[in-house]
């Protein structure tokens, strides 16, 4: 009889009472302590059994579990003796920063402070007998939501030394999701501040604590080493290139296709391969996301679950006020195809509006891609750089970025989708009334906020060729800036079966006050280009006929466009 497929549990003690499915992750536990690494920080994306698998540590660990050798008697951990003996023995710090989300950084501070406030309040048989003298009582006692930096950075050092002298033994300390109020500080403007306050509340608790047995941080980025882990010199990292804890994090193929035979959906095996395989940690591939596989296993159907848990704000604002390189390479990997990138592990916020390679080594990290190959590339200056051949990781992850480049237009959206009917049957007069009433709507959310005179036309324009992709790649193969004849085109939509639908050929233009005294004349200029640079002659070699190509001048003032063709009377 197959398990119940509880969704959204992640108390181990819970999973493990209820008898509700679970692969069992307690390998984890023994490749971690005999690594014997002092603090260990892994990465992983969200919803990938991190949490679940902090509190089956800590669980195993803890002295408040000292007498639930039940939780894991039937695990694999539990067949060495080794592990039987030291179940429940050490005193376990576990707090979690997930919900650390605030848009302030005096709400984020506090929230902080109020996790280690309630750290305090579950010990506080401490304050009983001589464990602490009167001085250290009545410090105790001031930890709070608004104590003061100095007090705050010392505060989970100083309860491993309370609970160090009172179990006698050095403390583990678990710190899950650690990099999300970072993001939140990113995101809403709070990044040095945050820095600042968690570097010293980081470097007291696992470098400089004496008290300190084992330590292990969660999160899905590595936020660089100068941000806030400058003097942690002692620290473990495992990233997802990383081989270490491959399989302990996320489900394996058997692992999924033995869930499946259980639940009696042996046959959609394929079809599940198709969406959700895909991840890759180190030289394991064939990892899918716990997340999406157990919500299947629940109803049954195939469904964006993982995309479709978190806002994605972020990484939708990356790509959309980014760059057209980005835009460009984005363009690739949503018609399936592979990008070649330098990617750094080391995720530095404050660089992600300027540095391309950042954005990638986020989405990488947040499992939006994975790597197929890499290959270093000598760099100047004695360095190196490695290079990475990167892919969206499956079907669910395409669906998603599917459903962000359209909600990019979503103001409007009757509009849009008016203007790419009007495209496909030539209808000059409804282009030019839709397209204005698209830039109208949708100009300014392209826009990066950093430049004086307003959004660049550019970031409009590839954000909406993105838009062309998604809607229109099964009728078309759409490229943009490629080499042809004699220069090159801005947008090209190659039809599938040539047969049926035209070849469309489009050049934007921006109007150049300075060459150009109307909107009209930078029309004539984009139409021009397209003959004189023989844009269709790419076309015409793969078979097209020439009167099968349509060709399109986009003049850009502002917000205001004007869309014109060879044939139109402008001309």
């Amino acid at each position: 009889m197959a398990r119940t497929v509880a969704i959204g549990i992640q108390d181990f003690e819970t999973v493990i009472k209820n008898n509700y499915f679970y692969i069992d992750k307690t390998h984890f536990i023994k490749e971690w302590w005999e690594s014997g690494d002092a603090v260990t920080l892994i990465t992983r994306p969200r919803r990938f059994g991190k949490t679940l698998n902090m509190s089956m540590v800590e669980q195993f660990f803890s002295v408040k579990y000292a007498n639930r050798t039940d939780l894991f008697e039937e695990l694999s951990v539990w067949k060495d003796e080794k592990y039987r003996k030291i179940q429940g023995t050490y005193p376990v710090i576990f707090l979690s920063f997930a919900g650390v989300k605030e848009t302030s950084f005096a709400e984020a501070r506090k929230k902080i402070c109020r996790i280690i406030k309630k750290l305090y309040n579950q010990s506080d048989f401490l304050l009983e007998g001589s464990y602490l003298n009167e001085d250290e009582k009545t410090e105790y006692r001031e930890v709070s939501a608004i104590m003061e930096d100095n007090m705050a950075s010392d505060t989970l050092k100083q309860l491993s030394e309370y609970l160090c002298r009172y179990y006698g033994k050095k403390v583990i300390i678990l710190l899950d999701e650690y990099d999300t109020p970072l993001q939140e500080a990113y995101v809403n403007g709070y990044w040095k501040e945050l820095v600042a306050f968690t570097r010293n509340l980081f470097n007291a608790t696992f470098k400089t604590n004496p008290w300190l047995e084992r330590g292990i941080m969660t999160g899905i980025t590595r936020v660089s080493k100068e941000s806030i882990f400058s003097d942690l010199n002692n620290l473990k990292v495992v990233t997802a290139t990383s081989d270490e804890y491959a399989t302990s994090f996320g489900f394996t193929e058997d692992e999924v296709f033995t869930a499946m035979e259980e639940c009696r959906l042996s046959e959609e095996k394929e079809q599940v391969k198709w969406w959700y395989d895909g991840f890759v940690f180190g030289q394991h591939k064939d990892i899918y996301n716990p997340w999406s596989i157990l919500n299947y296993l629940d109803t049954g159907k195939l469904s964006t679950y993982w995309a479709n848990t978190s806002s994605n704000s972020l990484v939708g604002r990356l790509l959309r006020q980014g760059s057209r390189r980005v835009k460009e390479q984005f363009e690739l990997l949503l018609q399936g195809q592979t990008i070649h990138v330098p990617i750094d592990e080391q995720i530095v916020y404050n660089q992600l509006d300027t540095n391309e390679s950042a954005i990638w080594s986020l989405l990488l990290a947040s499992g939006y891609l994975k790597v197929i190959s890499y290959e270093r590339e000598e760099l100047l200056e004695n360095g190196e750089e490695v290079m990475y051949e990167l892919t969206l990781t499956n079907h669910e992850v395409r669906r998603m970025f599917q459903s962000m480049v359209r909600g990019w237009f979503q103001e409007g959206r009757t509009d849009y989708n008016d203007f790419v009917k009007a495209l496909l049957i030539n209808d000059l007069d409804a282009m030019n009334e839709y397209m204005n009433r698209v830039a109208l709507n949708t100009f300014s959310y392209f826009d990066t906020g950093q430049r004086p005179s307003g959004a660049e036309p550019e970031r409009f324009y590839h954000g909406f060729i993105l838009g062309l992709i998604v809607d229109l790649q099964g009728r078309y193969l759409i490229t943009s800036n490629h080499e042809s004849g004699f220069g090159r085109y801005d947008v090209v939509l190659e039809p599938k079966n040539p047969d049926e639908d035209d070849a469309i050929i489009l050049e934007f233009k921006v109007k150049n006050s300075r060459r150009e005294k109307t909107l009209e004349d930078t029309l004539r200029s984009a139409l021009l280009q397209i003959e004189e640079k023989q844009y269709a002659a790419e076309l015409i070699s793969r078979g097209i006929p020439s009167e099968r190509i349509r060709s399109y001048g986009f003049a850009f003032e502002g917000k205001t466009v004007l869309i014109g063709s060879a044939e139109d009377a402008v001309i």
